[in-house]
């Protein structure tokens, strides 16, 4: 899979099932070639309050599914 394909999936939160923004970059683990995080680009609504306009990073490990639209995540803010 591609990040331009991970891009265009919509990132939800199965805690509450909002939508929480759009993959921009992603953090690799240069030893090991790994994925260690995505960059969100937080959308207008979820994270505004909480997050005055900074991407967030959402953890590797708190992804538990990638699917053929969407890719959920389990956080909690």
């Amino acid at each position: 899979m591609r990040l331009s394909e991970l891009q265009n999936k919509n990132i939800v939160n199965v805690i509450d099932g909002r939508n929480i923004g759009n993959i921009i970059d992603v953090k690799i683990d240069e030893d090991k070639g790994n994925i260690v995080s995505f960059i969100i680009e937080p959308n207008k609504n979820f994270f505004s309050f909480f997050n005055k306009g900074n991407d967030t990073e959402i953890n590797w490990k708190s992804i538990t599914k990638i699917g053929e639209d969407v890719i959920l995540v389990e956080i909690t803010l």
